[in-house]
């Protein structure tokens, strides 16, 4: 089966600089691809991404060797394993809050006897290649994102799932839930402190720490702090900070 390069990383504990394609186009994912990032996601929550402009955007991912990720709009089962079978090769999935709802989502993403995740990965089969039965549950990655107060006190029950490679901090949500602004780069005392006891939860329960960042040198922090997953902000976002950058210096 085609190689997973986040999981090729996280064995050697280096970190993942992830890429988030939120805009619903195969020609801006192909460009975003042809960048250096080790895995794109595909944003299907918040993102302008539905299904069908998802597949289109999964094959122009192919074209390179970053990891094809998809973040699914819900903890929904239906969506993952059409995800997975549309050739991702990790699901991130958001507003995990118990220990009940990581093992559904962790289910969905394995097959039997350790999940209970229909067969049929119409391209995963084509992308991943002919072992995919056979190596799809030690090859996909499950990241349960964490962003809420609910979820911070059942951090060890989520985390201990059997099968749960990671966590994701939705900082803006959790910034929500804790009783401030949303922001991709929380200051509240509170918010941050609770991002350090999620981390630490992840290190004592095993799993990698991944979380969505503003830019590049959050990215670097936050590895330095011991994440080992971390997000550039978006591809709509890279666009209008380049674009506000080359107008401002055409202008001076």
């Amino acid at each position: 089966m085609r190689e997973n390069r986040v999981r090729t990383l996280w064995a050697d504990d280096r970190p993942v600089v992830n890429g988030w394609l939120a805009i619903a186009n195969s020609y801006s994912a192909e460009v975003m691809a042809h960048e250096d990032f080790d895995s794109l996601t595909i944003d299907m929550q918040h993102g302008m991404v539905d299904f069908q402009a998802a597949i289109a955007m999964f094959q122009a991912l192919s074209t390179r060797n970053c990891t094809p990720l998809a973040r699914v709009a819900w903890n929904d089962p239906a969506l993952i394993m059409k995800s997975l079978d549309a050739g991702a090769y990790g699901i991130i999935c958001p507003m995990v809050n118990t220990r009940e709802e990581c093992e559904r989502f962790v289910g969905a993403c394995r097959y039997a006897p350790v999940g209970y995740r229909s067969f049929g990965p119409a391209r995963g089969i084509l992308y991943g290649g002919a072992d995919y039965a056979a190596e799809a549950n030690d090859t996909v990655v499950t990241l349960a994102m964490i962003e809420t107060a609910e979820a911070m006190a059942n951090l060890d029950a989520i985390m201990s799932v059997n099968g749960l490679d990671g966590i994701y901090v939705g900082p803006s949500d959790l910034a929500i839930s804790l009783g401030h602004p949303p922001s991709p780069e929380p200051v509240a005392p509170n918010v941050l402190e609770a991002i350090d006891e999620i981390l630490a939860a992840a290190a004592r329960n095993g799993v990698k720490a991944g979380i969505h960042c503003p830019n590049g040198a959050s990215v670097r922090e936050k590895f330095q702090r011991g994440f080992r997953f971390a997000t550039v902000t978006n591809d709509a976002r890279l666009m209008a900070m380049a674009a506000k950058a080359e107008i401002a210096a055409a202008r001076a």
